[in-house]
Protein backbone atom coordinates (compact mmCIF):
# COMPACT_ATOMS: atom_id res chain seq x y z
CA UNK A 1 0.00 0.00 0.00
CA UNK A 2 1.33 3.46 -0.92
CA UNK A 3 1.91 6.42 1.36
CA UNK A 4 -0.89 8.91 1.93
CA UNK A 5 -1.32 11.48 -0.82
CA UNK A 6 0.77 9.65 -3.40
CA UNK A 7 3.14 11.22 -5.85
CA UNK A 8 1.98 14.10 -8.02
CA UNK A 9 1.54 13.04 -11.61
CA UNK A 10 3.37 14.62 -14.50
CA UNK A 11 1.50 17.54 -16.00
CA UNK A 12 1.53 19.31 -19.34
CA UNK A 13 0.80 23.02 -19.06
CA UNK A 14 0.27 25.55 -21.84
CA UNK A 15 1.06 29.20 -21.15
CA UNK A 16 -0.36 31.90 -23.41
CA UNK A 17 0.72 35.54 -23.63
CA UNK A 18 -2.11 37.15 -25.65
CA UNK A 19 -1.19 39.77 -28.22
CA UNK A 20 -2.74 40.88 -31.47
CA UNK A 21 0.50 40.99 -33.49
CA UNK A 22 2.06 38.02 -31.67
CA UNK A 23 0.45 35.64 -29.20
CA UNK A 24 3.17 33.78 -27.34
CA UNK A 25 2.70 30.10 -26.55
CA UNK A 26 4.84 27.93 -24.31
CA UNK A 27 4.40 24.35 -23.16
CA UNK A 28 6.15 22.68 -20.25
CA UNK A 29 5.77 19.17 -18.98
CA UNK A 30 7.05 17.91 -15.70
CA UNK A 31 6.36 17.36 -12.04
CA UNK A 32 6.80 19.92 -9.28
CA UNK A 33 9.85 22.04 -10.03
CA UNK A 34 11.30 19.39 -12.40
CA UNK A 35 10.67 20.30 -16.01
CA UNK A 36 11.08 17.34 -18.35
CA UNK A 37 10.24 19.01 -21.65
CA UNK A 38 9.28 22.31 -23.19
CA UNK A 39 8.49 24.03 -26.47
CA UNK A 40 7.58 27.57 -27.44
CA UNK A 41 6.58 29.81 -30.31
CA UNK A 42 4.23 32.56 -31.44
CA UNK A 43 1.04 32.89 -33.42
CA UNK A 44 1.60 35.96 -35.54
CA UNK A 45 -0.85 38.15 -37.43
CA UNK A 46 -0.30 40.94 -39.93
CA UNK A 47 -1.32 44.58 -39.46
CA UNK A 48 -2.56 44.51 -43.05
CA UNK A 49 -5.24 41.94 -42.12
CA UNK A 50 -8.59 43.01 -40.68
CA UNK A 51 -9.16 42.66 -36.94
CA UNK A 52 -11.83 39.94 -37.28
CA UNK A 53 -9.53 37.84 -39.48
CA UNK A 54 -6.61 38.32 -37.12
CA UNK A 55 -8.73 37.16 -34.17
CA UNK A 56 -9.99 34.22 -36.23
CA UNK A 57 -6.41 33.21 -37.05
CA UNK A 58 -5.43 33.29 -33.37
CA UNK A 59 -8.55 31.32 -32.39
CA UNK A 60 -8.10 28.68 -35.11
CA UNK A 61 -4.39 28.28 -34.41
CA UNK A 62 -5.02 27.87 -30.69
CA UNK A 63 -7.75 25.28 -31.28
CA UNK A 64 -5.30 23.26 -33.40
CA UNK A 65 -2.57 23.58 -30.77
CA UNK A 66 -4.91 22.64 -27.92
CA UNK A 67 -6.13 19.61 -29.84
CA UNK A 68 -2.65 18.45 -30.77
CA UNK A 69 -1.03 19.00 -27.37
CA UNK A 70 -3.97 18.21 -25.03
CA UNK A 71 -2.57 20.14 -22.05
CA UNK A 72 -3.84 19.51 -18.54
CA UNK A 73 -4.17 23.22 -17.86
CA UNK A 74 -3.85 26.56 -19.64
CA UNK A 75 -2.43 29.67 -17.96
CA UNK A 76 -3.12 33.01 -19.63
CA UNK A 77 -1.58 36.38 -18.89
CA UNK A 78 -4.29 38.54 -17.36
CA UNK A 79 -5.56 41.57 -19.26
CA UNK A 80 -4.04 44.91 -18.37
CA UNK A 81 -4.13 48.39 -19.85
CA UNK A 82 -1.52 51.12 -19.83
CA UNK A 83 -2.79 54.63 -19.12
CA UNK A 84 -0.91 56.05 -22.10
CA UNK A 85 -2.12 53.34 -24.51
CA UNK A 86 -5.77 52.55 -23.72
CA UNK A 87 -6.47 51.20 -27.22
CA UNK A 88 -3.82 48.51 -26.70
CA UNK A 89 -5.74 47.31 -23.64
CA UNK A 90 -8.89 47.01 -25.73
CA UNK A 91 -7.10 44.89 -28.34
CA UNK A 92 -5.54 42.79 -25.59
CA UNK A 93 -9.00 42.21 -24.12
CA UNK A 94 -10.31 41.06 -27.49
CA UNK A 95 -7.42 38.63 -27.96
CA UNK A 96 -7.79 37.35 -24.39
CA UNK A 97 -11.47 36.68 -25.04
CA UNK A 98 -10.58 34.61 -28.10
CA UNK A 99 -7.97 32.70 -26.07
CA UNK A 100 -10.43 31.90 -23.29
CA UNK A 101 -13.07 30.88 -25.84
CA UNK A 102 -10.60 28.47 -27.51
CA UNK A 103 -9.85 26.92 -24.11
CA UNK A 104 -13.56 26.54 -23.35
CA UNK A 105 -14.23 25.00 -26.78
CA UNK A 106 -11.41 22.52 -26.17
CA UNK A 107 -12.90 21.66 -22.76
CA UNK A 108 -9.80 22.83 -20.89
CA UNK A 109 -9.53 24.61 -17.57
CA UNK A 110 -7.71 27.91 -17.65
CA UNK A 111 -6.80 30.66 -15.26
CA UNK A 112 -5.23 34.09 -15.60
CA UNK A 113 -2.10 35.37 -13.88
CA UNK A 114 -1.34 39.10 -13.69
CA UNK A 115 1.98 40.04 -15.30
CA UNK A 116 3.36 41.52 -12.06
CA UNK A 117 2.58 38.27 -10.23
CA UNK A 118 4.34 36.25 -12.93
CA UNK A 119 7.40 38.48 -12.67
CA UNK A 120 7.38 38.20 -8.87
CA UNK A 121 7.12 34.40 -8.91
CA UNK A 122 9.80 33.87 -11.55
CA UNK A 123 12.31 36.62 -10.74
CA UNK A 124 11.48 37.72 -7.20
CA UNK A 125 10.73 41.21 -8.53
CA UNK A 126 7.25 42.26 -9.67
CA UNK A 127 8.82 45.10 -11.66
CA UNK A 128 11.36 42.93 -13.53
CA UNK A 129 12.13 43.82 -17.13
CA UNK A 130 11.27 41.57 -20.06
CA UNK A 131 14.96 40.65 -20.31
CA UNK A 132 15.10 39.69 -16.62
CA UNK A 133 11.97 37.56 -16.96
CA UNK A 134 13.33 35.86 -20.08
CA UNK A 135 16.61 35.06 -18.30
CA UNK A 136 14.72 33.58 -15.33
CA UNK A 137 12.64 31.41 -17.66
CA UNK A 138 15.80 30.18 -19.43
CA UNK A 139 17.29 29.19 -16.06
CA UNK A 140 14.11 27.32 -15.09
CA UNK A 141 14.07 25.23 -18.26
CA UNK A 142 17.84 24.96 -18.79
CA UNK A 143 17.74 26.66 -22.19
CA UNK A 144 21.06 28.30 -23.11
CA UNK A 145 20.05 30.44 -26.12
CA UNK A 146 17.89 33.56 -25.80
CA UNK A 147 14.16 32.89 -26.16
CA UNK A 148 12.71 35.16 -28.79
CA UNK A 149 10.36 36.78 -29.21
CA UNK A 150 9.80 37.83 -25.62
CA UNK A 151 6.13 36.84 -25.99
CA UNK A 152 7.24 33.20 -26.18
CA UNK A 153 9.39 33.59 -23.05
CA UNK A 154 6.45 35.20 -21.23
CA UNK A 155 4.22 32.29 -22.25
CA UNK A 156 6.79 29.76 -21.03
CA UNK A 157 6.95 31.62 -17.72
CA UNK A 158 3.17 31.33 -17.36
CA UNK A 159 3.35 27.62 -18.14
CA UNK A 160 6.04 27.16 -15.47
CA UNK A 161 3.82 28.89 -12.90
CA UNK A 162 0.95 26.64 -13.96
CA UNK A 163 3.12 23.56 -13.52
CA UNK A 164 4.04 24.63 -9.99
CA UNK A 165 0.40 25.24 -9.12
CA UNK A 166 -0.85 22.13 -10.91
CA UNK A 167 1.39 19.83 -8.89
CA UNK A 168 0.88 21.76 -5.66
CA UNK A 169 -2.88 21.19 -5.96
CA UNK A 170 -2.64 17.67 -7.37
CA UNK A 171 -5.17 18.58 -10.05
CA UNK A 172 -5.62 21.23 -12.73
CA UNK A 173 -6.65 24.64 -11.50
CA UNK A 174 -5.56 27.59 -9.45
Amino acid sequence: MGRGGGEARMGKILGIDPGLAATGVGIVSGRGAAIHGYSFGCIQTSKSTSLPLRLDHIFSSLLQLLGAEAPDLVVVEDVFSLKDYPKSGIFLGQVSGVVLLACARAGLRSFAVPVREAKQVLTGNGNASKAQLEAAVRRCIGHAAPIRPFHAADALGLAIIGLYRYDAKGAPGA
